[in-house]
């Protein structure tokens, strides 16, 4: 692809889109989960009350994923109506079009998000 077409209006507007959907699709989840959090069992049977409670904190950890989710999708949506979408954020090089594809929400290119990665690692480790 040129340099020229990249991030183009056309593709900008697919993203656009598909950030929309993305951020539909989360608010849904979220609902769910709401309604899970709020509804209230009392449970005479320990292992059901265990149960229930395990269930109650993966809801939870859930919602605080979309939720963050749901910040990164609107960045992305906000980085394209400033036209910086598709961009590394470290670099200025462009991101591709395969990585938004599998990562929409994507903020750096595969080479700086492989250092990170690399320099996280090590520091886990220690």
């Amino acid at each position: 692809m040129h340099d020229d077409d990249y991030m183009n209006d056309a593709q900008l507007e697919f993203f656009r889109r598909r950030l929309l959907q993305m951020r539909q699709e989360v608010l849904q989840r979220e609902m769910d989960v709401k309604e899970r959090l709020h509804e209230r069992e009392v449970f005479a049977d320990p292992a059901d009350r265990a149960t229930a409670e395990e269930e109650h904190w993966l809801d939870l950890r859930l919602r605080e994923r979309e939720s963050l989710l749901l910040r990164k999708i609107d960045d992305a949506l906000r980085r394209i109506e400033a036209k910086e979408y598709g961009y590394c954020e470290k670099t200025g090089d462009p991101i591709g079009i395969p990585r938004l594809l599998a990562r929409p929400t994507a903020t750096v290119c595969v080479d700086v998000k492989g250092q990170d990665e690399r320099v996280e690692a090590q520091y886990r480790d220690r």
